[in-house]
């Protein structure tokens, strides 16, 4: 954990993962800086098995990062 950040508190900021996420979701980049690799491989795998279509959930997902936040890899929310 990054010092200067309270503890339960990721130090992964929801405005970059939200923006990476509409902005390249389609390969997961949200997800991966989040530590969730697992979404992001999946959301990877999507985009690939239907020829970029699947891209769209990467966008939705980014919105809806940036409107109701997340959480990181250990499950603490990100920071504003």
């Amino acid at each position: 954990m990054q010092p200067g950040y309270p503890q339960g508190v990721s130090d992964k900021s929801k405005v970059v993962a939200g923006v990476l996420q509409i902005v390249l979701g389609g390969f997961g980049v949200g997800r991966f800086y989040m530590g969730d690799t697992k979404t992001g491989v999946i959301q990877l795998i999507v985009t690939l098995v239907t020829c970029g279509i699947g891209s769209i959930w990467g966008l939705v997902d980014g919105i809806l990062i940036l409107v109701n936040g997340g959480v990181d890899g250990q499950g603490r929310p990100l920071r504003d």
